[in-house]
């Protein structure tokens, strides 16, 4: 495989430690520990500014370590946080604004969690109506059939080869949303991703990519047939 036609296609920076700031800037890897209310219902982690550190810092989740996002290399405006939001989308309804590179999960009173998002380029991207139809964690990656139609290097992941297995090096990262729309499969996916540069920025083939922090925060926070719409 031309691994670097593969970067190109699904993920312009290819996960590589070596990127990622030296162990002594971050905090020792973590269990992630949840939110859970009175009702017991479990839900990512509460959202509040002063958290960022602890929000994108290390963390252990299923076996894989996830480096810290440098908070320092990112556009603030991309790191989740409360935000005025008024909107006609019921609460509960994840709202992809793909101008403004934003994720909105409505909640109640005219508010939001808001998260940066990666999304398609030019020529590659979606818009529409649709439904988070299933939920996984750290996802298998398999190309469709087009993108390996114009991609031939990613002959070897393709389906009929078993896809790309689970893992840091995994275009899909720690979770993935299956976007369906009229009980179809739209093959868009909301979902984490190896290459935090991406985030904020047009560099996909149509899916919306999240850092796998925020992503694993999303899951927690949606149940299956939760409604997106991509604006």
């Amino acid at each position: 495989m031309n691994i670097e036609v593969f970067q190109d296609e699904v993920a312009p920076v290819w996960y590589d430690p070596a990127r990622t700031p030296p162990a002594a800037d971050q905090a020792a890897p973590v269990k992630r520990s949840l939110y859970q209310t009175q009702f017991h219902q479990t839900y990512g982690l509460p959202v509040s500014n002063p958290l960022h550190k602890v929000i994108y810092g290390s963390m252990v989740d299923e076996g894989h370590t996830l480096s810290a996002i440098p908070l320092d290399r990112v556009r603030s405006d991309i790191l989740r946080q409360d935000v005025d939001y008024q909107t006609a989308e019921a609460p509960g309804t994840i709202v992809v604004d793909t101008k403004a590179n934003y994720l909105y999960l409505v909640q109640k009173g005219g508010k939001a969690i808001r998260y940066g998002v990666g999304l398609g380029r030019d020529g590659f991207a979606w818009s529409g109506r649709g439904v988070i139809h299933r939920k996984a964690k750290w996802p298998h990656w398999t190309p469709s059939d087009e993108m390996v139609e114009r991609n031939p290097s990613l002959r070897p992941v393709a389906a009929d080869r078993g896809g790309l297995v689970a893992g840091l090096n995994n275009p899909l990262g720690a979770r993935a949303l299956y976007i369906y729309q009229n009980g179809k499969d739209t093959l868009y996916r909301v979902h984490g991703t190896p290459d935090w540069q991406s985030v904020g920025k047009a560099t996909s083939s149509g899916c919306v990519r999240m850092f796998n922090q925020d992503v694993i925060d999303l899951f927690e926070r949606v149940p299956e047939m939760t409604p997106i719409v991509v604006i």
